[in-house]
């Protein structure tokens, strides 16, 4: 699945139709894969559209796990921490 998902997101173009077999001999059904591939897809134009307006992650990105992080973020600087209204805490 995440190798998939990862060629839908890099190289959707060569996406065959084994690409598809392999997925429903692992167990995955046709609406699963639709799903798979639109997240993937989703995913893919949302980063794009914030590297091309060059936002940077906010700064509640700093609370989560490191590892998991720096997956998010793609090294992409982390927004220093600013004050958040009341109730947005």
């Amino acid at each position: 699945m995440l190798a998939f998902a990862e060629r839908v997101s890099l190289h959707a173009h060569r996406v065959t139709a084994e690409d598809i077999g392999d997925l429903r001999r692992h167990g995955f059904s046709d609406a699963e894969i639709l799903d798979i591939a639109a997240t993937a897809g989703a995913r893919s134009f949302f980063s794009k559209v914030l590297d091309a307006v060059g936002a940077d992650p906010d700064d509640r990105y700093n609370e989560l796990e490191e590892d998991l992080r720096e997956t998010l973020t793609v090294g992409r600087p982390v927004a220093k921490e600013r004050k958040r209204p009341r109730g947005m805490e």
